[in-house]
């Protein structure tokens, strides 16, 4: 059999025929994990191809006997458009990811078959099924695998795109969260679990792939024994590689100083927000708002850049959350941010919490992308928090503060971490650019509009 695995895309970040130009957004696009994982439970005896629409085009005539598509809340209109065409061709169509996992009644009413929750498992049973005819309408675990033997992705399969992504060498060592933060839905998806894999089995796959690479975990650090002994075990190989992980991690000296000499040049770590208040209200209290600027002090004293993921729209957020915002990540001096509107994802209690108070105003999955406003704002208009998301994001992207923090990294950090701060920071701001998001201050706005009240 015949397998096509695909990643849908957006119509603005869409390659098709008509529109063969890859965005250049190179620095945000990394090895398809998902993806070349499926690729790999996939049985030996079957063909399995990778289609990534957002570096080409995808063929709906193409000769394959099967369809699979991962995907997002975001992209679940587009994956129901692919759905769709493939059907009209007689070909099988089958759905996983976050999306088909928490709507699976939704999903299935567009699909052969979904798969709920990790692939391990799953995917060798349904790809028999359907070679057998006897597909089901969902497969589900009845526990979460252990992932021991989760084989090593079939990186290769990317070969022929490599040149569009920052890397293909992604490496996961554990899978789901062990804090319970609202508006996350990777808790959600790993219902509260935290599983890794073996330290052997992850260097095992170090060994095989490049120098320069990306761990993909949600938090590289939420086991601490197994972080420190993965990291001293990794210094030997001389990598370089980026993550994601907790604020907490400055809290102990030697975790941050095995990861620097294990070869980490970065984090990306959620801030979301300065409001000690917001942080207890979606249950990530333990980033301690007080402690902010020197923890990521210490992070950046220990060589290490940060890439700080910022949410705004919190239920305590006013029209000032803005520019106080910015200038936090201005004293800060953060080497890049990542900026969120407060997004209620299915699945997450956040969603449920919203839709028992009729806040959620837009049922358009495509909206879900963090950059639209979805629910109506506690403290500000729902256009007060487009305006003020739009304006934090086009003025920390300025030009003249991207080569500021680019020199700085140069002379703090060295030639690779202001490279790669610069290229970061210069793929933001062309993202800015083609969505032509310039926003507004809100908090001037106001006073402006209170001004010409009182001069009247």
């Amino acid at each position: 059999m015949k397998i096509l695995l695909v990643l849908p895309a957006n119509h603005t970040l869409r390659v098709t025929t008509e529109r063969p130009e890859v965005p250049q957004r190179k620095m945000l696009r990394f090895s398809l994990l998902p993806l070349t994982t499926v690729a790999a439970l996939t049985p030996p005896e079957h063909e399995v191809a990778i289609c990534d629409e957002h570096v080409q085009p995808l063929d709906f005539d193409c000769d394959v006997d099967m369809v699979g598509v991962s995907f997002m809340t975001a992209l679940a209109p587009r994956a129901y458009e692919i759905a769709a065409e493939f059907s009209r061709r007689g070909k099988i169509v089958v759905a996983g990811g976050y999306h088909p996992t928490f709507l699976p009644d939704e999903a299935s009413q567009h699909f052969n078959a979904v798969l709920v929750g990790d692939a391990e498992g799953l995917w060798p049973a349904l790809v028999l099924d359907a070679v057998a005819g006897s597909l089901k309408k969902l497969y589900q675990h009845d526990a979460l695998p252990q992932l021991d033997l989760s084989p090593a992705p079939r990186r290769e399969l990317l070969r022929t795109t490599a040149q569009y992504y920052a890397t293909t060498d992604a490496v996961q060592t554990a899978r789901g969260c062990l804090h319970q933060c609202r508006y996350c839905s990777v808790t959600a998806f790993h219902n509260g679990s935290y599983r890794h894999r073996p330290v052997a089995r992850v260097l095992e796959e170090l060994r095989e792939i490049g120098r320069d690479f990306i761990f993909v975990d949600d938090n590289i650090i939420a086991d601490t024994p197994y972080a420190k002994e993965l990291f001293q075990q990794m210094a030997p190989l001389r990598k370089r590689w980026v993550s994601q992980a907790a604020i907490t991690i400055a809290d102990d000296q030697e975790l941050l100083r095995l990861a620097r000499k294990a070869g980490c040049q970065g984090l990306f770590i959620g801030v979301e927000t300065t409001n000690a208040d917001n942080l207890a209200a979606v249950g990530k209290g333990f980033n301690d708002a007080s402690s902010y600027a020197e923890r990521i002090r210490k992070i950046k004293k220990a060589g290490i850049g940060v890439i700080a993921g910022i949410i705004v729209g919190m239920d305590d957020d006013r029209v000032g959350v803005f520019e106080k915002t910015l200038r936090f990540l201005q004293q800060t001096d953060v080497d890049a941010i990542q900026v969120n509107i407060l997004t209620p994802l299915p699945g997450t209690p956040l969603f449920g919490d919203m839709e028992r108070e009729g806040r959620i105003l837009d049922r358009d999955w495509e909206h879900y992308d963090y950059r639209h406003v979805v629910f109506h704002p506690a403290k500000m208009t729902k256009r007060e928090l487009q305006n003020g998301a739009d304006w934090l994001y086009h003025e920390f992207y300025r030009l003249d503060r991207i080569i500021f923090r680019s020199i700085r990294a140069f002379f703090i950090h060295g030639p690779i971490q202001s490279l790669l701060s610069f290229r970061l920071n210069m793929t933001y701001r062309y993202d800015n650019r083609r969505e032509q998001i310039i926003g507004r201050n809100p908090a001037t706005a106001k006073q402006a509009g209170v001004r010409e009240l009182v001069v009247n």
